[in-house]
């Protein structure tokens, strides 16, 4: 299978399972949430791909988590700010930055991602026959 459709394949899996994550823990989700969800899928993607077996999985999901909270402030600044289509407002959490960005969410985006990280190495093990899941902890 061609790299670009693989990775239009797990672009669309990481937007349909992060809209999946947020209908469970909100209710609700919009749909620029699964635009962002699947370009996002890409590059975190990539880099998984090419980091080493070695490197400890918790490193990859913080590197992962701070890659994601930057991409929802850029995407918060955009959507709710300039655009106020008013997706999610952050402003009564603590640590926040802008309403767009906090540490609670900060800290399940690092969740998330090393959940992605090994949800997305499996689905390429199952799915494109890649090499079988290995990962270190320390």
């Amino acid at each position: 299978m061609k790299r670009w459709q693989k990775a239009l394949i797990l672009s669309l899996m990481g937007g349909d399972l992060y809209c999946m994550v947020e209908l469970i823990w909100r209710g609700h989700t919009h749909w620029s949430m699964f635009l962002l969800a699947a370009v996002l899928s890409l590059p975190l993607d990539l880099a998984n791909e090419h980091m080493a077996w070695e490197r400890p999985l918790w490193l990859q999901a913080l590197m992962g988590g701070g890659v994601i909270t930057l991409a929802e402030l850029g995407a918060g600044l955009i959507l709710n700010v300039w655009l106020k289509l008013d997706i999610w407002d952050y402003s009564r959490l603590p640590g926040n930055l802008w309403g767009q960005v906090c540490l609670k969410y900060a800290l399940l985006w690092v969740v998330l991602a090393g959940t992605a990280i090994v949800l997305f190495d499996w689905m390429r093990h199952w799915l494109f026959h890649e090499e079988r899941p290995h990962y270190r902890w320390i």
